[in-house]
């Protein structure tokens, strides 16, 4: 009998992929702030999470960083189920192929392309329930906080030195209020922006988050529906076709999964109805995406038979 997506990852030697993991050198550290700076290149950290919620981690998946852009998804999952109608209105859903933080809207709209660059999560992040910049990320908080089925924090040093750096974050929102796509102070879309992103997570809590994605959003470990199953394909689809920034072609070519990455060296996927991956190691390639990462990923999804276009696991049946 073929053996199913649980039964592969109770299996799979996590602990031999990550010493073949650390043996990869290169990429750099992303040093737009002094906090992502300090990180250390030295760390890989890998956890997979399935339909029971079982967990299984390897060293340095339980160490915290701040989420980045990897919190992109959620946050449009969560802004889509308070308002879905404006949401679908305000933010497009094209891929790019610029870079995450390019000065670009849509030209004939204003609106920004997609909801995992950072026009695109800027106004998203302003999207969710909320009259005040701190009831909004309260909101983010809470429902993120839900998707890791525990309660989360804020690095307060990354936040502050995202807000006092984010000067292409501040020239996304008077753009997009030069064109009426922005309806409130910059400075206050701006701020719950860089909190979302401050976020701290590890590698098992972004398993667990992408796990709740994969599984209809329905959080595995706690049983907490999250968000409804509707919201869930909008979700998963931008991040198959816009998560990996530029290098997103190439992702879902390879690996096959819907995935998001963030500049800290996080790394979310999500195999739908099968399992949740996450991943921590700091360096980057050019596109802004984890080196390790990628191939750990690549290496799961052609050794677990995951990527969602490839053969069936039970081929032999349809021969």
């Amino acid at each position: 009998m073929t053996p199913t997506a649980e039964e592969h990852a109770e299996r799979y030697d996590l602990h031999g992929l990550r010493q073949q993991m650390l043996r990869e050198s290169s990429g750099t550290i992303d040093d737009s702030i002094p906090e992502l700076a300090a990180a250390s290149a030295d760390v890989c950290g890998i956890a997979i999470v399935d339909d029971d919620g079982d967990t299984r981690t390897t060293p340095d998946a339980d160490l915290e960083f701040s989420v980045q852009s990897a919190v992109k998804p959620f946050v449009y999952a969560l802004a889509l189920v308070d308002d879905r109608e404006r949401v679908l209105d305000a933010v497009g859903t094209e891929p790019t192929g610029e870079a995450f933080d390019a000065i670009v809207l849509e030209s004939e709209t204003g609106r920004p392309p997609n909801p995992m660059v950072n026009a695109g999560a800027l106004l998203t992040a302003n999207l969710v329930d909320g009259s005040t910049p701190d009831e909004r990320f309260a909101r983010i908080l809470s429902g993120i906080s839900a998707f890791a089925g525990r309660e989360l924090t804020v690095d307060e040093n990354v936040s502050r030195s995202e807000q006092l750096l984010g000067d292409r974050n501040r020239a996304l929102g008077y753009l997009m209020r030069s064109r009426g796509t922005l309806d409130i102070e910059v400075d206050d879309a701006v701020s719950v922006y860089a909190r979302a992103c401050s976020i701290v997570v590890t590698a098992e809590v972004l398993a667990t988050m992408g796990a709740t994605l994969a599984f209809g959003g329905r959080n595995p470990v706690t049983g907490e529906q999250v968000v409804p199953r509707e919201v869930v394909p909008i979700v998963l689809s931008i991040m198959a076709t816009c998560g990996m920034y530029d290098g997103s072609g190439r992702w879902m070519r390879r690996v096959g999964l819907p995935a998001k990455s963030g500049v800290a060296g996080g790394l979310v996927a999500s195999v739908p109805w099968q399992l949740g991956l996450g991943v921590y190691s700091p360096p980057l390639d050019g596109e802004g995406n984890s080196v390790r990462g990628v191939l750990a990923c690549e290496k799961l999804s052609d050794d677990m038979g995951l990527h969602v276009f490839g053969p069936p696991r039970d081929e032999a049946r349809y021969r």
